[in-house]
């Protein structure tokens, strides 16, 4: 094979010939044309000029170059030429053989198919980061060339491949995904650690959350969800993203989320507690935000109370398959300061399902917000079941793959239509306290009347009469109208509840023996199973104490 041949075809080559021939052809035309004998004289005694590229033969560069080299022509792809970078890494290659017998390594490497697609279409193609035979990695490039002049089509084409050693850079890349995954793990492992372990489980409701954190090449966001009983039958739930990546997100994500368990067990209405978030948001970094919907579940209001740091609004289903948006109040996202949140309330009467969510649910790059949270109520309109099936259906409805590129969080709850046997274990008595001091004995013996109906044994029976009189005695001594007393009965607990119109909250104290007072709280706290106390929506305050139900057996 005459390399000069194909040498003479490689791109640019002609072109610079034509030019080099050209200037040669020119002589210099200053003046007369002749060069003057001292300058002639000058140039003699200079030392020969280095060789332009152009007059450069194209197999000695080759030969020299440190990246690899081939030629090969024909639709059989035999060898016209390999350069000595080649020969080195993969040893010698007899010319004129078919590529396909005598270059294992292009086999190995996948690259015939390429080679046949470069003969056809004229046009250079390149691969990237190909491991080889030996061990190294390499970007391939390879270049049509023609055979000879006047000559077209597949027979009279060639293939030149060029290979750049990038062992180097890909080793590089690969520590760095090795070392992001590594992250990222630290991150999801974090993440999930920080989130409950086991949901807590409210008398009145059935709760299922799911969390799946972003796709491999997604670093871990800020998630998370939660569910708090507050005693009295209240449950808090909450759901929150912080905004980010990475292990500092999943980081802020856990001192928000011990710090709403904290608050939560003060007792406050939604928008305090994310009042409070929102100090303390900017208190960890003032750089990060992060959004936040809190929201309490009264069985005894039949509604949610919620409150929002510019998250998404919660979603309730109604019993006739409904579905409700909680779209006010929203305020601004945690950490941004100078905001009054306020609260909001949703019906979730018995038969309803509510959602809360992060935006990784609903929000897609191709689509608007609105879209995707309108698909989720569609979704949500006819999901029906257990909550952790309607949990598993809203996600599998909203595209969530494992490679998704955002985390969701879902949290899913369910308020139950009881009936039959089951509606006898959740009853509710209230009466209005009228009257000065005649309302205690009257009170006295509502609660006696409604703990017999509901047959409680006679310890039990005893005890709750006996809180009902302290606390409402409490109520009558510290308290204005109006009064109320409400007993309500789970399948877990007797729960003893005395509200009034003055919001002074009770506290426990030591009573010495000479006090007149202060005696009534003591009691309730050392006979009930629990107790506590709010303000109540309006002004007012509402005194609770709890009695755990005996457990059961299977009959």
């Amino acid at each position: 094979m005459n390399f000069t041949r194909w040498s003479a075809r490689l791109p640019g080559t002609q072109r610079r010939a034509a030019a080099r021939t050209e200037q040669t052809a020119s002589p210099d035309r200053r003046g007369d044309g002749s060069v003057p004998a001292a300058r002639a004289e000058q140039l003699t005694d200079e030392p020969p000029s280095v060789p332009a590229v152009d007059e450069l033969r194209v197999r000695e560069v080759l030969d020299r170059v440190p990246s690899l080299v081939a030629l090969v022509h024909g639709p059989d792809h035999r060898i016209a030429y390999v350069n000595d970078a080649y020969t080195t890494a993969f040893g010698a290659r007899p010319l004129g053989e078919r590529a396909r017998e005598v270059l294992p390594e292009l086999d190995t490497l996948g690259l015939f198919p390429l080679l046949d697609q470069v003969q056809r279409s004229g046009k250079p193609r390149t691969v990237k980061s190909r491991k080889a035979p030996d061990g190294r990695s390499y970007t391939f490039t390879c270049t049509p060339v023609a055979q000879g002049d006047g000559e077209g089509g597949s027979e009279g084409r060639g293939v030149l491949v060029f290979a750049t050693d990038v062992t180097d850079h890909a080793e590089a890349a690969e520590r760095l995904r090795a070392s992001e995954r590594r992250q990222r793990e630290t991150a999801v492992t974090l993440q999930r650690s920080l989130l409950p372990q086991e949901l807590e489980e409210p008398d009145d409701l059935r709760i299922a959350a799911t969390y799946h954190p972003g796709g491999t090449e997604a670093a871990v966001g800020g998630d998370w969800y939660d569910v708090i009983t507050l005693g009295g039958g209240r449950t808090a739930l909450v759901i929150g993203d912080v905004m980010g990546r990475g292990v500092r997100a999943a980081a802020v994500m856990g001192q928000l989320r011990t710090a709403v368990r904290a608050y939560a067990r003060l007792d406050l209405p939604p928008h305090e507690v994310l009042q409070l978030l929102d100090g303390l948001a900017a208190e960890i970094d003032a750089n990060q935000i992060a959004t936040c919907a809190y929201a309490v579940h009264d069985p005894n209001e039949g509604k949610l109370v919620y409150a929002s740091a510019g998250h998404l609004p919660i979603l309730v289903r109604d019993e006739t398959g409904t579905v409700l948006r909680a779209e006010e109040p929203t305020g601004p996202p945690l950490g941004t300061g100078g905001w009054m949140h306020s609260s909001g309330s949703i019906p979730l009467s018995p038969g309803s399902t509510a959602v809360l969510y992060t935006d990784g649910l609903v929000e897609r790059r191709d689509a608007d917000l609105d879209e995707g949270i309108a698909a989720l109520e569609r979704a949500l309109a006819g999901a029906t079941g257990t909550p952790q099936v309607v949990c598993d259906r809203l996600v599998r409805s909203a595209g969530v793959t494992p490679d998704h590129d955002d985390d969701v969080a879902v949290l899913v709850l369910q308020h139950p239509a009881r009936t039959g046997a089951e509606g006898e274990l959740f009853r509710n008595a209230a009466l209005e306290l009228l009257g000065g001091v005649e309302a205690a004995p009257r009170a006295r013996a509502f609660a006696s009347g409604v703990l017999t109906s509901w047959r409680f044994p006679a310890d039990l029976h005893d005890l709750g009469v006996l809180a009902t009189s302290e606390l409402v005695a409490n109520s009558l001594q510290h308290g204005t109208p109006p009064m109320r007393l409400r007993l309500r009965r789970t399948d877990r607990r007797l729960i003893i509840e005395v509200t009034d119109g003055d919001d002074h909250l009770p506290r426990r104290r030591r009573a010495e023996p000479g006090d007149e007072s202060g005696r009534g709280i003591a009691i309730v706290a050392t006979i009930a199973s629990n107790w506590g106390c709010r303000r109540t929506p309006g002004g007012g305050k509402a005194v609770w104490c709890e009695f755990a139900l005996p457990r059961t057996g299977p009959s």
